[in-house]
């Protein structure tokens, strides 16, 4: 018994402090497979109220887990991803406005310590299934190169289902190799996960980054899924609702997968959105021309959608399920993508001692028992034009850009933000402002706007316009003038 509880004073003296180790972390450390749909809607699964189509799948994972009531993103599909990863809010390292142009080099910071990267310490076999969007122009920020010892899938934003590419350029890979094979992504994704499931074994714990592209833009789905619909009037949705069925089928696969093998009791599932469904064209894409079809997202009661600071946006149909150790309940405990990280971490008994300061806090106890969360305050998002903030039941956006505009809602009281109460707490406002303001000095540059700006000033050859279309008039041929008063003479011919 001495010797026994000397290896366990030795034992502990290892690990770092920061690190606390739940029981099950203790005992066996778990599977994660973490599952992020692309774009869907608050009220576009079966727990949430979806009543043209059904999810099966991933109600029956809500049901018998923690469903979420008050589960936060960022409004935008790379700011998300890049919290996911880090730990941290995206507008630390310029990824908070937008997501990254398929046309654009840059990428997550590859000083930032990722989840796969902290995971694989602590003994975890890692893999991204899906889609990525955290850089491509350059290999060094690929999944292989951030992490993770297996990745399959898409690296920018929006791709064909069919296709597997945009604009004619294939994005379609397998460890950092171009794989050209026919196929529905979501289907593939899904394949692919089942069979990475099957070559685990329980000797080593796995960490599954499981991110379908399903249902973003465009809009497509196999014919048969289509066909199953015919009940659903508007013909965009009645695609989406088979985008949708065709994702919870894969997720029913991947569910099953675990059973046959014998890992589902060792398994913690995580699902949820990257952001808010779609209800603005702004916020489509580039790929899909929209502008005659209605979106066929739902956000149930939230207000606007994807790219916006109101709860529709970053409020998102969320759950998890780990039997025995995850009571099935509903939460409503606050809790940000950021929490995923260090929650994770803590589980899998692994060191975040590399990480930079993390945002996040171990949400385990909320999520798991439904006990309250320590979270009283998360930031939508900072940008040079706008920031959001909640402290407790109180949540505002600041716009900064001229008209300057402010919102100051009571989300117990107001949670479908129909009344702004701005004017009644100018205290309040004052001191939500500051904390922005404060939070604002340490932002960095918006990669994004940057990229855009150098795109925008680079020197290169004017657009004129010229009559009847014909080509521009060009400088040269020693002519004097370019117009019948004399007006324009070249300064470069005497």
């Amino acid at each position: 018994m001495r010797t026994l509880n000397l290896c366990r004073i030795a034992f502990a003296a290892l690990v770092p402090a920061s690190v606390s180790l739940p029981a099950s972390a203790a005992d066996k450390k778990p599977n994660i497979v973490h599952i992020v749909a692309d774009d869907l809607g608050w009220k576009d699964v079966g727990f949430n109220g979806c009543t043209d189509f059904k999810t099966p799948n991933i109600d029956a994972l809500a049901a018998g887990g923690a469903k979420f009531t008050q589960f936060y993103v960022q409004c935008m599909c790379t700011p998300t991803r890049a919290c996911l990863m880090t730990g941290r809010y995206p507008w630390r390292y310029g990824l908070q406005t937008a997501v990254i142009p398929g046309t654009a080099g840059y990428g997550l910071d590859t000083s930032e310590w990722l989840m796969p990267q902290c995971l694989k310490e602590a003994g975890y076999n890692t893999a991204n299934i899906g889609k990525w969007h955290l850089g491509h122009a350059d290999m060094k920020y690929w999944p292989r190169q951030r992490g993770f010892d297996y990745a399959y899938g898409a690296t920018i934003g929006e791709l064909d289902y069919f296709k597997h590419g945009d604009a004619g350029v294939l994005d379609w890979f397998r460890d950092n190799k171009p794989v050209h094979e026919k196929g529905y992504t979501t289907q593939l994704i899904g394949s692919d996960a089942v069979r990475y499931i099957y070559a685990q074994t329980p000797d080593k714990p796995f960490y599954l980054y499981l991110t379908f592209n399903a249902p973003h833009t465009p809009y497509q789905a196999p014919k048969e899924y289509v066909d199953r619909f015919p009940n659903i009037a508007d013909p965009t949705r009645r695609t989406y609702a088979g985008m949708v069925t065709c994702l919870d089928e894969e997720i029913g696969k991947v569910v099953a997968a675990l059973d046959k093998r014998g890992l589902r009791d060792n398994t913690l599932i995580l699902f949820h959105s990257d952001n808010g469904g779609t209800t603005s064209k702004m916020f489509t894409g580039q790929m899909a021309d929209v502008s005659k079809i209605n979106l066929p997202c739902d956000n149930g009661p939230y207000r606007d959608g994807k790219g916006a600071l109101f709860e529709g946006g970053c409020r998102v149909c969320a759950c998890a399920n780990w039997p025995g150790h995850i009571k099935a309940q509903t939460v409503g405990g606050m809790m940000h993508a950021v929490d995923l990280y260090p929650t994770l971490a803590a589980l899998a008994g692994a060191s975040t001692a590399k990480c930079k300061p993390l945002d996040g806090m171990n949400v385990w106890d909320t999520i798991a028992d439904g006990k309250p969360s320590p979270r009283t305050e998360f930031v939508y998002n900072i940008e040079p034009f706008r920031g959001a903030v909640r402290q407790g039941d109180w949540k505002l956006i600041w716009r900064t850009m001229m008209p300057t505009s402010v919102d100051l809602y009571n989300l117990a009281e107001d949670p479908y933000e129909k009344n702004n109460v701005a004017a009644a707490h100018p205290d309040k406002v004052a001191a939500m402002q500051e904390r922005l303001n404060t939070l604002a000095k340490e932002q960095a540059k918006p990669l994004l706007l940057v990229y855009a700006a150098g795109v925008a000033f680079k020197h290169g050859k004017p657009i004129i316009a010229s009559e009847h279309g014909q080509a521009q008039a060009l400088i040269g041929g020693g002519a004097h003038s370019i117009g019948e008063e004399g007006f324009g003479d070249n300064d470069d011919n005497p």
